[in-house]
């Protein structure tokens, strides 16, 4: 399973702040180099983010929709990725003392990557959450206080 956690050293209406902030997306999403909204409001339900994966000379075109947003709890998104298919990305915000407990469970839906999910797919994806996770612990950690509002 692709299930990994961060203890982040902030509230969870700072991390909430982050995740539903969709010009932050990539700033702690691995692999997006841009993203600019695309429908609705981010991150009501049904609402998207069209973002740019850049890998050398290429650059591939996605976009993420919110199927789940229960704030300051939880957040699913499906992450749709043109020919390999989609994914399902669920972000759970738990209050854990002083700090937050993110914890994030990742798995390829439709398309080659469902069909083709194994454990190989899900050790790279536990990579690509440690990395991501460290991100978002990253910019959270180096909010001002008074940069969010209390939820």
């Amino acid at each position: 399973m692709a299930v990994r956690h961060q203890l982040i050293k902030r509230p969870p209406a700072v991390v909430w702040a982050v995740l539903e902030d969709g010009n932050r997306y990539a700033d702690w999403v691995v692999g997006t180099s841009r993203t600019r909204p695309r429908d609705g409001q981010w991150p009501r339900l049904g609402s998207k983010i069209e973002y740019a994966v850049t890998l050398g000379p290429w650059t591939v075109g996605g976009y993420t929709v919110v199927r789940r947003c229960e704030p300051p709890r939880s957040l699913e998104l499906e992450a749709y990725s043109g020919p390999l298919g989609t994914a399902r990305i669920a972000i759970d915000v738990r209050p854990w003392g002083d700090n937050t407990l993110v914890i994030v469970d990742e798995h390829p839906l439709r398309g080659p990557g469902g069909l083709l999910h194994n454990a190989a797919v899900d050790a790279l994806l536990q990579v690509r959450h440690r990395s991501m996770l460290a991100r978002l612990a990253r910019v959270a950690e180096d909010m001002p206080d008074q940069s969010y509002a209390q939820t």
